[in-house]
């Protein structure tokens, strides 16, 4: 029954206008508007579908939420920041200036950094190709 399903994924906001904003304004995502009591969604590539929806009591993610990966984490990350994002910087990693871990030159994984949305939910970028579609 679920293998044929279009499933998508989902996280909470507390303000989905705000949201919307970021998404669009900053990260340049088309996104939707469900028409289901400030139901949004992120339409992404390859048809992939992610819902944001508005909560009361929201609590950001511990984890990283969505992950974008990029061919040029670099230039990826410059737009960002000159869009006025923000990188995130961890204690324990070993990240540049730019706020970018550098795992592939380290041997334990791909390059990437992080950032949050309005919501405090936490996204990623990182080197490489997307995954090729199941």
């Amino acid at each position: 029954m679920l293998q044929t399903s279009p499933a998508f994924s989902g996280f909470s906001t507390p303000d989905t206008a705000v949201a919307r904003a970021f998404y669009e304004g900053k990260l340049g995502l088309k996104v939707v508007d469900e028409g289901m009591g400030g139901l949004i969604s992120l339409r992404l590539v390859n048809g992939t579908r992610v819902l944001i929806y508005p909560k009361r009591d929201h609590v950001p993610a511990t984890y990283t939420i969505l992950n974008f990966p990029v061919g040029d984490i670099d230039a990826a990350v410059d737009e960002l920041a000159a869009a006025g994002v923000e990188m995130l910087k961890y204690d324990g990693l070993h990240q540049d200036e730019k706020g970018i871990m550098r795992g592939r030159a380290a041997g334990y994984g791909p390059d990437q950094a992080w950032f949050t949305d309005p919501g405090g939910n936490i996204l990623s970028v990182l080197a490489g190709d997307p995954p090729p579609e199941a």
